[in-house]
């Protein structure tokens, strides 16, 4: 079974760090805990609709990051040491909503105008 994955082609970033930053999340969280094994490059492509390419550069990338390891027998599976990082999480997610604000013309301080409103009308923020 594949992990959680969405990526949207038209969200301005590279599909490669939209896979990236999600399986970061997701490890970073223990939803992937240690010793997870990821799906197959072709296979986890195929699933996303996505060359086999953009798959390898994402897990090359978790690879140098230390968050995955991968070996012939085994795959790619989640390293083990990994240790959630929030502030990793949010510097992916700005990144992310960076790129659909840019995509929607929006300039930086209206951006971070949206982003402090939202956190401020936010009743439940665990």
């Amino acid at each position: 079974m594949s992990p959680h994955v969405v990526v949207d082609t038209e969200s301005g970033l590279a599909p490669w760090r939209q896979v990236h930053d999600q399986l970061t999340r997701l490890i970073g969280s223990g939803a992937l805990p240690v010793g997870t094994r990821l799906p197959a490059v072709r296979r986890f492509a195929n699933d996303l609709g996505l060359a086999p390419g953009t798959i390898a550069r994402a897990y090359r990338e978790l690879e140098q990051a230390g968050l995955v390891r991968t070996g012939r027998a085994r795959g790619t599976v989640v390293a083990e040491g990994v240790t959630p990082d929030p502030r990793s999480a949010l510097t992916d997610l700005a990144r992310e909503y960076t790129a659909a604000a840019r995509a929607l013309g929006v300039d930086a301080a209206t951006a971070a105008a949206a982003v402090h409103a939202a956190y401020d009308s936010a009743t439940d923020l665990t």
